[in-house]
């Protein structure tokens, strides 16, 4: 295959390491999670591990290696926060020796991006066998002739009980997660949770997808039988897992992927679903896709039956799940599929002001795009107890190496090569903000959102919104009217009015920093500033 990355063979040859269990399966790795007591046998088959004081992301420990190769490149800033090329391999230095003196290392091998076009040969090196379980259930599996030609072009390594000394290692705390694109590898310590993993290798595709045209999206995905495909864009606690999981519409993947001029393809051959007050009920898709080779990350489980309680929240909210997507019955394999026909952006609105559902001009989805308003939701990183209101640009900044407005100019003329319908979903709340309101009900949702895809919306009546702009649907079926109108479901329209013109000033605040913009699109945000 030819390498379209054109990356360099990384520094590291973990095959030289002597205590490397190297591409273990499934049943192998769960019975070293068990003899390891790394984690625990739940009833359902999957396998149970907690990840100690990190039950999520750890932003501040996260940096790219400043050097020739990304110093003109890289966004920099309190996301993208550099380091030297020194500190680097000085932690890696000390990293395998860590690792070298272990009984045994664990390492899985495989791909990140479905399309054999644009895929990138990856090494995943871990300290615990169960966090090697979590990468060959969220990464793309090789076949066994695949497996005789692979070579790694980017490793990860992961040693959680490695902890930094920030006076002599230079890193903000114990923990460190760091990329370095000149030496193909990430280096991640002091932190047990999984989702480190994950993120470390999307955030890599982030930076080098853009280099062939094709646009990186943290977005979930899905088609329907007349192979329209839809995408969801959203942070964690959105929806994107479980509005994609649909039993109408198949499964291309719940977080990752890509549009090259081909189409879409996932990132990702697993699926990494929160799953507090997950019930068979409510999300069946996602509740039985948890099956022998999943892991339960944080997940209390009953002593006694072994049951996961997944109302349980007293290790964290943010609870985990993380399958190979092969466990979903619906869903397309390989993850590949044509060009979309509907974005929906999802946002958690803890303002409770916007609408459940609007449809965006151009100029409006390039405008929430880069805003990517939502609320943070408890636990998906340390310190969030409860939702509080965020902006993320592109719906990931995070993981997004590169200036916002590269991936958004992207997005823009994909979105008019290919005359895509954008629509906006509020997830968050309604009749009133965090606290006072209630959270929008999923059921009414699913209905808005199918009525998006299948181009119902495309035909109705709409009014516009009078602080934010945005056009609501009047009718959509199965849905009552007054749930449209977000000012409707207030008991105080007074209280609303004064609530929206808060949160229209926030996007105002917030979009300040994109300098090089057009007017078109800064003027597409909310009109506070006409009042």
């Amino acid at each position: 295959m030819t390498n379209f990355l054109n990356v360099r063979e990384s520094l590291l040859d973990v095959s030289s390491l002597e205590n490397l269990q190297q591409n273990l399966s499934t049943p192998a790795l769960v019975e070293k999670v068990l003899s390891r007591q790394e984690g625990q046998l739940v009833a359902n088959g999957a396998i149970q591990a907690n990840t100690g004081k990190y039950t999520g992301r750890s932003p501040k420990d996260k940096f790219i290696v400043k050097d020739d190769t990304t110093a003109n490149k890289v966004d920099w800033g309190n996301v993208n926060q550099p380091i030297s090329r020194d500190v680097f391999l000085n932690l890696y230095k000390k990293v395998m020796t860590f690792l070298k003196n272990k009984d045994e290392v664990f390492s899985f091998q495989g791909f990140a991006g479905a399309d054999k076009n644009f895929r990138l040969p990856i090494q995943v090196v871990t300290e615990y066998a169960w966090h090697n379980l979590f990468a060959s259930q969220l990464f793309i599996q090789p076949t066994e002739e695949e497996l005789q030609s692979h070579h790694p072009q980017f490793t990860l390594i992961s040693a959680p009980n490695f902890k930094a000394d920030p006076a002599v290692d230079g890193t903000n705390s114990e923990t460190f997660i760091i990329v370095s694109f000149e030496h193909k590898v990430v280096l991640i310590g002091g932190t047990e949770y999984a989702g480190e993993i994950k993120k470390s290798i999307f955030s890599v595709m982030n930076y080098l997808l853009p280099e062939s045209g094709v646009l990186p999206m943290h977005c979930s995905a899905n088609v329907g039988i007349e192979g329209d495909v839809g995408l969801f864009f959203g942070l964690s606690g959105t929806g994107k897992t479980t509005l994609s999981a649909d039993p109408n519409r198949s499964l291309i993947g719940d977080d990752e992927h890509a549009w090259s001029n081909n189409g879409v393809f996932n990132i990702e051959g697993g699926c990494y679903a929160k799953c507090v007050n997950l019930s068979q009920e409510k999300e069946p898709q996602i509740y039985n896709a948890i099956r022998f080779g999943s892991v339960l990350e944080n997940v209390v489980i009953d002593e006694q039956t072994r049951m996961a309680d997944y109302d349980d929240t007293t290790l964290t909210e943010n609870t985990r799940a993380a399958y190979s997507i092969a466990n979903i019955d619906n869903v397309i394999l390989p993850s590949i599929a044509g060009h979309p026909r509907t974005i929906i952006f999802l946002t958690a609105d803890a303002f409770g002001v916007l609408p459940p559902i609007s449809k965006l001009t151009k100029e409006q989805a390039m405008y929430h795009f880069l805003s990517g308003y939502t609320s943070k939701v408890a636990g998906t990183e340390r310190g969030i107890t409860e939702p509080e209101a965020t902006f993320s640009a592109c719906f990931g900044a995070p993981f997004l190496p590169l200036p916002a407005a590269k991936y958004a100019e992207m997005l823009g003329e994909k979105i008019d090569q290919f005359e895509v319908n954008v629509f906006l979903v509020n997830t968050g709340w309604t009749g009133g903000p965090y606290g006072t309101g209630n959270r929008m009900e999923l059921a009414h949702t699913r209905t808005m959102v199918h009525a998006a895809l299948e181009g119902e919306l495309n035909k109705t009546e709409y009014v516009k919104d009078p602080i934010f702009g945005l056009s609501i649907p009047v009718h959509c079926p199965g849905v009552p009217s007054k749930v449209l109108l977000p000012w409707k479901t207030w008991e105080s329209e007074t209280e609303y009015t004064d609530k929206a013109q808060e949160l229209a000033m926030k996007f105002h605040d917030n979009f300040a920093k994109f300098h090089n913009v057009s007017t078109s699109i800064a003027n597409a945000g909310p009109l506070y500033h006409r009042y």
